[in-house]
């Protein structure tokens, strides 16, 4: 019998409706477990294993919202999770405010009922159990979006769970098969200077004033391991605060064994032509401002883009434009990153045609060639052949995850795609100091690839705080120009409306639709065309 996409191993087969009712998706189920009441029993908890996916109808819109919502959740937590100390006030002040603001279950404890200024608790509770499972078919794909995806998860889930009474945590071990009982305070004094001298952070005193766990060893073999906790005849003895521990071990394992199936079943769910559109582009999704309208077309002088670079461009388009100048060529990987960098901070077409012919007439192409085999690409970048769409600049995500660069090319990000050893030359080249490559470099380690590249920002412009996410080039660019008090006109550009790179929840119902009517329009399509007019004659 086939496996739930949605699920860990279970004889559960999900599948979705092929009714033409647009834009509804059916989940079904072959063998469903059978309740008094499936609405309490899935959100009537204030957390969950994920483990029972949605049974319900739901709009290709709210598909769509919720797994947007959610992964702007996901790199709000990843976000904090390097600039801030985790748990700290601070971290669980701002991830609450996210969740808020988000209309995600953020306060627990809440009783369920409508809140005047929002949805009720159940409907927070619904969106975060449905958006989970939307980003595993997205997040399945390959090791390192499963690695991501995990972490993100894996600190939401430590963030929510440590904000439980502990009565809930209790009841929570229960539910979840984690048969984990506290010891009586009788057991608690008899074992006082044991618990005390085996105990991370444990005094006498502590240990009267909170709980303790009884737990098989087996199921804690990182705190016997640290020897963090007290053991006898087979079981640890687990102080309240360390009790997460041995949870989110078990959720990381429940996760990744449940990402692993669902990558075996995404054949079948690729085949509905409603899904295949959406979840090819959450993983590369981007969620802030849409710079493919251009607010500033001409601002932009040829001869500033020389002293710009330096500035102002992110350090995989100052490689681009350094590999440029110095070879007065750029293969096509190169060609369509830097090309639709340049056309989103403000070159006009007929500037376009002018940058790239005179640097192509520099080397091996003269102008005749240059006419024939590259300028047409150009236009058609520019939605003036072909489709004549108006393409994007790519974001972070997509560079990063999208076609890795060979022996020969400059594209892709820096930060992931470079040796160590190059990357810290390189750094050392644009005068980085040796202590912010060093943070650098550990972020890169820790394969936080956006924040290594906010990190150069906030080095290179000599500031403690960015004070912004980022997630595109073109982003980095505008915040740069803003910091050192260049253009107004481009300051003005940040107040566009903002959409997804591809299909995103800003764009709404009319794009949730298209994709339903005509999976042919999908942005994927139309990138594919750009590139192959972007491919070396």
């Amino acid at each position: 019998m086939s496996h739930s996409p949605w699920l860990r191993p279970a004889p559960v087969f999900t599948s979705l409706s092929s009714s033409p009712s647009a834009g509804i998706m059916e989940f079904t189920s072959r063998r469903r477990k059978f309740v008094s009441n499936p609405q309490k029993e899935l959100y009537g908890h204030a957390l969950q294993f994920y483990g029972q996916p949605p049974l319900e109808n739901i709009s290709l819109m709210e598909f769509e919202a919720f797994a947007v919502d959610r992964l702007k959740l996901l790199k709000t937590a990843e976000t904090l999770g390097v600039s801030v100390v985790k748990m700290s006030e601070q971290y669980k002040r701002k991830l609450e405010a996210e969740s808020k603001n988000l209309n995600f279950p953020y306060r627990l404890e809440a009783e369920e009922r409508k809140s005047q200024n929002g949805p009720s608790e159940y409907e927070k509770r619904r969106k975060d159990h449905i958006s989970h499972f939307i980003l595993r078919l997205a997040y399945c794909q390959t090791e390192d979006l499963r690695r991501w995806f995990i972490q993100q998860e894996v600190d939401l889930f430590r963030f929510r769970f440590g904000d439980l009474h502990p009565k809930q945590k209790l009841e929570f071990l229960h539910r979840n098969n984690l048969h984990y009982d506290t010891i009586s305070a009788e057991e608690r004094r008899a074992l006082l200077d044991k618990l005390v001298s085996s105990s991370h952070a444990v005094s006498g005193i502590t240990v009267e004033d909170q709980d303790f766990y009884k737990v098989p060893f087996q199921d804690a073999l990182d705190l016997v391991r640290a020897r963090k906790v007290y053991l006898k005849a087979g079981y640890v003895y687990i102080p309240h605060q360390d009790i997460v521990t041995i949870v989110l071990n078990d959720f990381r394992t429940r996760l990744s064994k449940a990402l692993a199936l669902t990558a075996r079943s995404l054949p079948a769910v690729h085949s509905d032509e409603r899904l295949q559109p959406l979840l090819n582009h959450l993983s590369h999704a981007y969620v802030g401002q849409d710079y493919s309208i251009q607010k500033n077309v001409g601002k932009v002088s040829l001869e500033q883009i020389d002293s710009l670079s330096g500035k102002s461009f992110p350090l995989c388009m100052r490689q681009l434009h350094q590999a440029l100048r110095e070879n007065h060529h750029l293969r096509h990987g190169g060609r369509m990153q830097y090309g639709l960098f340049l056309k989103g901070i403000g070159l006009s077409l007929e500037q376009a045609l002018q940058f790239w012919r005179s640097e192509f007439v520099r080397g091996k192409v003269d102008a005749d060639k240059f006419d024939k085999a590259y300028a047409y690409s150009i236009r058609h970048m520019f939605g003036k052949e072909g489709r004549r769409a108006d393409y994007t600049p790519s974001s972070c995500m997509k560079v990063i995850l999208s076609n890795a660069p060979s022996q020969g090319d400059h594209h892709g990000c820096p930060f992931r795609h470079s040796d160590p050893e190059l990357l810290k030359q390189k750094l050392q080249f644009y005068k980085v100091s040796p202590s912010g490559i060093s943070q650098i470099l550990e972020l890169v380690k820790g394969m936080h690839y956006q924040l290594a590249c906010q990190k150069y920002f906030e080095l290179t412009h000599h500031i403690e705080d960015a004070g912004f996410s980022l997630s595109h080039p073109n982003q980095y660019f505008v915040e740069s120009q803003k910091l050192l008090g260049g253009g107004k006109d481009i300051k003005r550009e940040t107040d566009t409306p903002q959409r997804s790179q591809g299909n995103s929840a800003a764009r709404g119902s009319t794009a949730a639709r298209q994709v339903a009517a005509n999976a042919t329009q999908d942005l994927a399509e139309m990138t594919e065309e750009l590139d192959s007019f972007f491919q070396d004659p």
